[in-house]
């Protein structure tokens, strides 16, 4: 069974109270429906990936095989979710899962999902804390700075980039704009 994106954000709301964390997974269905339709690809099944993908990290945020994303997949499994959602969700942690990402869903997944995440630290580091002002010059300029959002593995991000064959200049403004086109949605 897919879940509708309504079903799925019923499951994020349900396991998830930080708005920001909310955020993030908005963020990721952005930038991977944005993905799905360069790849003509499925948007909807590539959307409730990006939104189920950190469902449960809030009550289960030890990254192992006994808490994120294994929980989930549990979870998801006991609900009747198709495997192909729960297979994606489990490659964006390889390090604990066992699982690479393999197919174009997967491998889109492991690409944006820190990239998200910097992306919305850079626009709350401006003035304004708006997407619309963030620009790729500004994002290149805080990819270097290596104290700035230092959590983020900008190596296994160019790498994740190359896997799709995409150039990383190229994968970070394309996951902006689709970031930018979302940004009310997303609070930015």
């Amino acid at each position: 069974m897919i879940p509708t994106r309504e079903e799925a954000w019923k499951l994020v709301t349900e396991y998830t109270a930080s708005d920001s964390l909310r955020r993030h997974m908005l963020a990721v269905e952005a930038a991977l429906r944005a993905y799905a339709n360069r790849f003509a690809e499925d948007p909807e099944v590539w959307g409730v990936v990006g939104l189920l993908h950190d469902f449960d990290y809030e009550r289960y945020p030890d990254i192992s095989t006994k808490g994120h994303p294994s929980v989930g997949a549990t979870l998801l499994r006991e609900r009747g979710v198709d495997e192909e959602i729960v297979q994606a969700i489990l490659s964006h942690a390889p390090e604990v899962t066992g699982r690479q990402p393999e197919s174009k869903l997967e491998k889109s997944l492991f690409a944006v999902d820190e990239l998200t995440g910097f992306i919305v630290a850079v626009a709350l580091v401006r003035p304004s804390k708006l997407l619309t002002d963030v620009e790729l010059k500004s994002l290149k300029k805080k990819w270097k700075d290596k104290a700035f959002a230092a959590p983020v593995n900008r190596d296994e991000i160019a790498h994740a980039a190359s896997q799709l064959g995409i150039p990383l200049d190229e994968h970070i403004q394309f996951v902006l704009d689709a970031m930018k086109a979302k940004a009310a949605e997303l609070g930015l």
